[in-house]
């Protein structure tokens, strides 16, 4: 396991939960708005060679304190040994949550069928056509995203779709295009780009304001009615 940080509280990451956050390092996507530019590039990738257990420490001194861990990264899903931390985790007692671009979709069944994952939150990165452009790959294949989506779907464990709404990037009609993908989901998020001061690549890139939030909001609601805003204040 990769780790490359610990938050040891968050109410946010983990709906309902009181949780911790485990951060794995390396990504196979280049996302220009990605926050996270010290878990992406490799070049800036740091890991604690004794992560695992620091972590799993860490749990066990806060059993009965903390309800779940959110796993996100970087691409947790490019951690070959996730299945063994999961078991871990899961005989400590805690729920567990993992965030993932959905580009791994075998590895995410695997982990949903072993009955270590208790929720999924997936990110729909742009209307289809377009998600080569905002993932920084241009070529990208979008069957495995579209596999990952449709198991989602099928309601075979707790999710959640979510796209991080970039100005520069997308548009109402993109989005109602990422919307009409994602048809019938249980969960969409829209969150408002933040700039962490660590992005990617900015150029070009920005917020969109409240009210414009609002209003890609009712622009989606027609394909997927359980829309809500994050990060709207």
């Amino acid at each position: 396991m990769l780790i490359s940080g610990l938050q040891k509280l968050t109410l946010l990451d983990y709906p309902g939960k009181v949780a911790c956050t485990v951060f794995t390092g390396g990504c196979n996507l280049r996302c220009p708005f990605c926050h996270n530019a010290p878990l992406v590039l490799p070049e800036r990738i740091e890991g604690d060679p004794n992560g695992e257990e620091t972590v799993l420490a860490f749990l066990r001194k806060r059993q009965g304190i903390l309800d779940g861990v959110a796993i996100t990264g970087g691409e947790p899903l490019l951690q070959k040994d996730m299945a063994s931390f999961l078991e871990k985790i899961r005989a400590l007692g805690y729920k567990i949550k993992l965030d993932t671009n959905g580009s791994f979709p075998d590895r995410l069944k695997e982990l949903v069928e072993a009955g270590l994952v208790d929720r999924v939150a997936m990110d729909i990165k742009n209307a289809p056509e377009l998600y080569g452009k905002t993932t920084g790959v241009p070529g990208l294949d979008l069957t495995p995203f579209r596999r990952s989506k449709d198991y989602l779907l099928e309601g075979r464990v707790d999710y959640e779709f979510r796209t991080t709404v970039v100005r520069g990037l997308h548009t109402v009609e993109s989005l109602a295009e990422a919307a009409k993908w994602i048809a019938g989901a249980k969960e969409y998020y829209l969150q408002q780009f933040k700039d962490s001061g660590d992005i990617l690549n900015i150029e070009g890139l920005g917020a969109f304001n409240s009210e414009e939030m609002h209003a890609l909001k009712a622009a989606v609601a027609p394909y997927v009615p359980t829309v809500e805003l994050r990060g709207v204040e």
